[in-house]
């Protein structure tokens, strides 16, 4: 959790250190409720366990930056709220995590009402909670889980709503292909769900 932690900050503090570009022309910093849908543990074939990703509560916090004609880049986290067991197995408690980092286009709509497109790459990292805690020499921390790392694409779309000044809501879904995701039922899953968030500079 503390690597999330520091993760998410380095999220809102590269965001702010964008806004002090000159040719920056928006700034947006966001924190979301979102859910993942995925094929069911029953359409699992080849190498793929019979698991699927589908369920769960994801809070999500990302960040953007437009610096040249709407066009800029961001960076996002989302995680499971809370361990599901892998099987049905309470002994095996795990978690996903999702990082990604993204071009972004968001054009105009109107002048409340903006669009939004990313596309990018990052990582899924499914996190298998354990009885006792590992060194890990890299970070001289103790973990009481194991990782699973797996390379990710992703794409998604939304669509700001400014309700009040510069505070945006934005429904918005993202879809991850995952290499090699043989943990799960499939290769892809899409979360969904919805944002609250605040720009900096115009709008």
């Amino acid at each position: 959790m503390r690597k999330l932690l520091t993760t998410a900050v380095l999220v809102f503090c590269a965001s702010f250190l964008f806004q002090g570009n000159a040719h920056a022309q928006q700034v947006d910093v966001a924190f979301g409720v979102d859910t993942l849908t995925a094929p069911s543990a029953n359409s699992a074939s080849g190498n793929h366990f019979p698991q699927s990703l589908t369920g769960g509560f994801y809070p999500t916090i990302s960040g953007d930056v437009l610096f040249w004609h709407h066009l800029g880049a961001g960076a996002e986290v989302s995680w499971r709220g809370s361990r599901s067991y892998f099987a049905g197995d309470a002994s095996q408690p795990f978690r996903p995590l999702f990082f990604d980092f993204n071009a972004v286009y968001a054009p105009p709509i109107t002048h409340k009402i903006q669009a939004q497109l990313q596309a990018g790459m990052g990582a899924e990292d499914i996190r298998f909670y354990q009885n006792t805690y590992f060194y890990n020499p890299y970070t001289g921390s103790y973990t009481n889980y194991i990782s699973s790392k797996h390379f990710m694409g992703d794409f998604g779309a939304g669509i700001k709503f400014y309700v009040w000044g510069h505070v945006f809501v934005r429904p918005e879904f993202t879809l991850f292909l995952v290499h090699d995701n043989y943990e799960f039922s499939s290769n892809h899953a899409t979360r969904f769900g919805i944002s609250i968030g605040y720009t900096l500079g115009h709008i």
